[in-house]
């Protein structure tokens, strides 16, 4: 814990820290200086990273706490744990997010509720909890959101809710604090080479285990992180990454049909899509047309 006498050093807690964005922004914001809460709920992961960081004998530290954030009690613990070993919290970066990939109709709606759990209520839960300790810092509230959110994407109707959702809470929060000097910032990366596709969920609950893009061509965690951090130093409201996710927004706001149209056919491209016309066929939802001589 931070003396009394030690200089102000500045907190950030980042949830789903064990892998990806989030692993790749613990990093960032060790090295711009910041005490980092690494929060996640793989506690191995979590725990070598701090042990890691926590060598390099610098003046800030690392700390680990293994949290679901679909528990609120885990997320509060998160909080207070937070307190109890830096004197302040001055950044929450909700980044713990899992996604889904199935047709809406083969779905099971406990699916849907756990994608709900984690991406939209972890956000929620942890927010609530620290958003006083926030206004008094005058800190920063972090969404890592997604192209989903502005756009629903077929065959992960779970995983565009959540965002959705995410989008609405956090503009809310921060139109609540427009007095407040609390900060928020909403960032959407495109597809990021991460293991979220790998651990997606299927329709009946159990593990994707594969990813159906091209996982070479995406942007890095570590761009991500970058772009993240600089966008929090320039107050930004939002951040969306990528060419194409650039694109599908600006485009939506005018031809909402048409991007509609590029979406689906986007999508539909990927190994395995659940909604391909031979699938819908073969499962009943399409029935083939008689053709006439």
């Amino acid at each position: 814990m931070e003396s009394n006498n030690s200089p102000k050093i500045k907190t950030a807690i980042i949830t789903g820290a064990s892998s990806g964005i989030g692993k790749a922004l613990v990093y960032k914001y060790f090295e711009a200086g910041y005490n980092v809460v690494l929060a996640a709920r793989n506690e191995e992961g979590i725990n070598s990273i701090t042990q890691e960081l926590n060598i390099k004998g610098q003046p800030n530290k690392a700390y680990s706490k293994a949290t679901d954030v679909s528990k609120e009690g885990d997320c509060k613990s998160l909080i207070d744990f937070a307190l109890s070993q830096c004197s302040s919290i001055d950044v929450l970066i909700n980044n713990a997010g899992i996604s889904m990939r199935s047709f809406f109709a083969d779905t099971d709606l406990e699916v849907l509720k756990k994608v709900m759990d984690v991406n939209f209520w972890g956000t929620v839960y942890c927010t609530r909890y620290a958003i006083a300790h926030l206004i008094d810092s005058k800190g920063t509230v972090i969404g890592v959101s997604s192209i989903a959110g502005y756009k629903g994407l077929p065959g992960r109707t779970g995983y565009s809710a959540s965002k959705f959702a995410m989008h609405g809470f956090l503009e809310s929060v921060r139109i609540e604090n427009r007095e407040t000097g609390l900060s928020v910032l909403i960032a959407c990366p495109g597809f990021v080479s991460t293991s979220i596709r790998t651990n997606a969920l299927n329709g009946d609950g159990s593990v994707q285990s594969e990813s159906p893009r091209d996982e070479a061509k995406m942007m890095t965690p570590e761009y991500v992180a970058n772009q993240i951090y600089d966008g929090m130093m320039r107050s930004k409201s939002y951040i969306i990454l990528g060419f194409q996710g650039k694109l599908t927004v600006w485009l939506n706001k005018f031809f909402p049909s048409l991007v509609d149209v590029l979406v689906f056919k986007t999508m539909n491209k990927e190994e395995g899509s659940p909604f391909k016309m031979q699938e819908l066929i073969k499962k009943g939802y399409i029935k083939t047309k008689k053709i006439h001589s």
